[in-house]
């Protein structure tokens, strides 16, 4: 009986060491070596300052792997307006281009998502940044656009005395952060039902368009005491408009982000509050997240660069 065990024993470590191979591949041997310069191509929603930012962020990460020796041709692709059709074709050759990274904004969630699966399945590394698409792609930027919006909501609810007339600029219609702002937005006014909105109209992110509807709200509504903008245009817009009919400081304006204009109308008090994202990171990360899925890394799934509160008393 000792002798059949420990024949059985040795029979079983003879076959372990017959299927088992003499040591584990380790996980940095998985690493692959960039032996070339890289493409990445980022498309964004339109040609706009807030972008600007983003290729900032997206230009000093390029400058970093340079002194490491890799390489990066960063080309920004991008529509001269927020139109739908523009940017879906710009996705389509640039997925023909074979690029080594492609990051998209995402102006209209069914189509885009449509072609982003196209330009995975022809294996080209694909993420998205600023406009949230799918869970199927790593995304960058603020995630919680519904936040930001009830935050701003319930900001100039109060602001106002939690009644009175407001207006809302909802940005594009497409645009997955621009429908999720309103959607907080008008979420947070529920707690208020003194507030009435007797103005939306969308201003599809063109500034010029922005002054004019909010002139006109200004002239159909002489009550009203608040404006709320979903983008980073148009908070300027209401403010120039605003201003101009001599209401700064008696309407209340509140938005997102912080290109210069609307943190030069904070100071004047013409805007009462924004919630600005971190666009340099978003441009920053994006840039480092694809050269890591060309090294063959995992990268997260969902960055969230978040966003702040800019108010004059806090500048």
């Amino acid at each position: 009986m000792r002798k059949g065990f420990w024949s059985a024993l040795v029979l079983g470590s003879a076959l372990m060491g017959a299927v088992l191979p003499a040591s584990a591949e380790g996980q940095e041997d998985l690493i692959k070596p960039i032996d070339k310069e890289l493409t990445f191509v980022f498309i964004p929603k339109v040609i706009h300052p807030w972008y600007d930012v983003v290729r900032q962020g997206g230009q000093y990460a390029v400058d970093e792997f340079a002194k490491q020796g890799i390489k990066i041709n960063m080309i920004w692709d991008q529509p001269p307006q927020a139109d739908v059709a523009d940017q879906n074709q710009r996705i389509e050759a640039n997925i023909g281009r074979a690029p080594d990274g492609l990051a998209v904004a995402c102006l209209d969630q069914a189509t885009n998502v449509q072609l982003l699966n196209e330009a995975k399945e022809a294996g080209v590394n694909t993420i998205t940044f600023n406009s949230f698409c799918s869970p199927d792609f790593a995304f960058v930027g603020q995630k919680d656009s519904y936040g930001d919006g009830f935050d701003l909501g319930k900001y100039l609810a109060d602001h106002i005395g939690g009644e009175g007339e407001v207006g809302i600029l909802s940005g594009s219609l497409t645009a997955t952060d621009h429908v999720e702002r309103i959607k907080g937005f008008k979420k947070a006014l529920e707690a208020y039902p003194n507030v009435k909105i007797v103005f939306e109209q969308p201003d599809n992110d063109v500034l010029e368009e922005a002054v004019s509807l909010t002139e006109n709200a200004l002239q159909a509504h002489p009550n009203i005491k608040g404006f709320f903008g979903c983008n980073a245009s148009n908070p300027i817009g209401i403010a120039r408009a605003v201003q101009n009919a001599g209401k700064a400081g008696t309407v209340a304006v509140v938005g997102m982000d912080d290109l210069p204009e609307a943190v030069d109308f904070v100071k004047e008090g013409v805007i009462t509050a924004l919630k600005a994202q971190r666009q340099w990171d978003i441009g920053y990360w994006a840039v480092k997240y694809m050269v890591a899925m060309n090294q063959n890394h995992t990268i997260p799934m969902d960055h969230n660069t978040g966003s702040r509160f800019i108010t004059k008393d806090q500048l």
